[in-house]
């Protein structure tokens, strides 16, 4: 892998029914915007706070965006910076981990001390 990850949080029964189709077709804000919403590691605190508030039962999940091709855009989006958008259904070999995304005892979601 030659790009650091980027992260997709999704909840944990969206990401089970891609897990049992082998392919994530997108939340209903990706299907709405037609295309994938990620995040990078700058980013995904922010996205967390700003879209999944206050939420239980999500999961993480790492994706190699070396593995997603040309389908993979990075486009302007909040303040300009650029997000990654992907324009298909994000096939699950480039998953690198998808894990629990619990809450603190702050409200915060609590994120991996790898990802800064």
């Amino acid at each position: 892998m030659t790009s650091a990850p980027i992260y997709k949080i999704a909840p944990r029964a969206l990401w089970r029914e891609a897990e049992d189709k082998g392919r994530f077709e997108g939340a209903p804000v990706d299907l709405a915007d037609g295309y994938i919403h990620f995040s990078t590691a700058a980013q995904v605190r922010e996205t967390a706070s700003k879209h999944f508030a206050g939420q239980a039962d999500l999961v993480l999940v790492g994706i190699d965006p070396d593995r997603l091709g040309a389908a993979l855009k990075w486009e302007p989006s909040r303040g300009g910076q650029l997000f990654p958008h992907l324009y298909g259904p994000l096939d699950l070999g480039a998953v690198l981990f998808a894990e629990e995304l619990r809450i603190g005892p702050n409200g915060f979601h609590l994120f991996p001390a790898s990802i800064r």
